[in-house]
């Protein structure tokens, strides 16, 4: 299979080239490319497909139908692979689980689902992390509420096995009574509020045990400015840590929550409008290194409740890269070349994967993307709900093979 008359852009930049496509590798990129098969791009770009490490099942239930809803949402926004956050129901804690999430995504249509292991349990008993990791989960995850000592040995075994730690900075002491972020509008609504500190106190602690055992750190969804300065300033220092931020934070901020707005009750909560600002400033700078979508999504049932009560979530994925494209790139944010960087070729990388570009040798797991076309999002659970993006998908191939929707 060729595509041609296309615009490849990939974390290098833009050409005009031919795609050629054989048993599901790309085998050469090039001009007049020939074969049997041929795609005509209509002066669309070509796209590696997406890779979004932050993304939750519906409900954070584990079962064989959220995972094959999950997979083909994903695809429908230009997500090829998917990691799947481990706290979910059952938890991704043991062999038991997590060899279900492998046995079963064999099977699915969609998006590759991987997924990370938690490090411990609600006791703070570490789950086998040698053993999960070597039965294929991709990185181990954890979360900063846990003491120091459990945290120091879980960089032992992050040290030992050269993986990625992926870390969710929290302070369970401050946000677990909170529902959103501490400010003027939680004071309006008469709601408890979270404060940033929570995060940037965690953040720095985690750098200084990054430093110490010289390992390698992805900050999760960070939601503050002063913890995305606190981790660049170490990167300058020489400590391994990257910080990741999602297209809600960057986009909306407390105001959302207005109205008690359940849909924007997510964790962490949205900034304020000032903090929101900083985060787009920092991404321009080039002090984001991933960006996510932070899906999460949820049943009705669990978010036409009252704010307090609701489950924290919403939902991005199935528009993922028209949402990406019409807010950070047309936005004036940052360019396609380096929009593929964060949502796909340093995603790879810390996954231990290849991604993020097109040439000989990678996965065909493309997207055909018309700059010129229009996306409508019609989705209550959705922070962009009824928004018209700029952009559009017209064709997915997942390892060469064509995906319709």
């Amino acid at each position: 299979m060729v595509i041609t008359n296309i615009v490849v852009c990939d974390a290098k930049g833009e050409r005009r080239a031919d795609v050629k496509v054989v048993s599901g590798k790309i085998v050469e990129v090039g001009d007049d490319l020939q074969d049997s098969e041929v795609i005509d791009g209509k002066g669309a770009y070509l796209l590696p497909g997406l890779i979004d490490a932050n993304v939750r099942l519906k409900d954070s239930l584990l079962s064989i139908a959220s995972m094959e809803k999950l997979a083909n949402e994903a695809l429908r926004g230009g997500v090829t692979t998917v990691v799947m956050a481990p706290d979910c129901k059952p938890a991704v804690i043991d062999e038991i689980s997590l060899e279900f999430i492998q046995k079963n995504r064999e099977h699915l249509q969609g998006a590759t689902i991987e997924t990370m292991i938690a490090t411990n349990d609600e006791d703070e008993m570490l789950s086998n992390i040698a053993i999960l990791l070597k039965r294929g989960a991709v990185a181990p995850y954890m979360t900063t509420s846990i003491r120091n000592n459990v945290a120091c040995t879980i960089a032992q075994y992050v040290k030992m096995y050269d993986t990625t730690l992926f870390c969710k900075a929290q302070d369970t002491s401050l946000s677990s009574v909170g529902v959103m972020t501490e400010g003027a509008v939680a004071t309006k609504l008469g709601l408890v509020g979270i404060p940033p500190l929570g995060e940037t106190v965690h953040v720095a602690r985690m750098i200084e045990i990054a430093r110490e055992f010289d390992i390698r750190i992805l900050f999760k969804s960070i939601a503050s400015p002063r913890s995305i300065e606190m981790i660049n300033r170490a990167k300058q220092e020489g400590v391994d840590v990257q910080c990741e931020v999602s297209i809600m934070h960057l986009m909306h901020c407390d105001e959302a929550c207005d109205g008690f707005n359940t849909t924007a009750k997510i964790t962490p909560p949205l900034a304020t409008k000032e903090n929101m600002l900083l985060l787009q400033e920092a991404l321009k700078r080039g002090e984001v290194d991933l960006l996510s979508t932070l899906h999460r999504p949820n049943s009705p049932v669990n978010k036409e409740v009252a704010f307090a009560d609701a489950s924290y979530g919403s939902e991005a994925i199935t528009e993922a890269l028209p949402l990406y494209y019409s807010k950070l790139v047309k936005g004036g944010l940052i360019d396609l070349p380096t929009l593929m960087k964060l949502t796909a070729q340093r995603t790879a990388a810390l996954i231990g994967k290849e991604g993020g570009m097109i040439e000989a040798g990678m996965d065909a797991d493309l997207i055909l993307f018309d700059p010129e076309g229009r996306t409508e999002i019609d989705n209550p659970q959705s922070l962009f709900d009824k928004e018209v993006l700029q952009g559009a998908i017209t064709m997915r191939f997942k390892q060469g093979a064509y995906i319709g929707d």
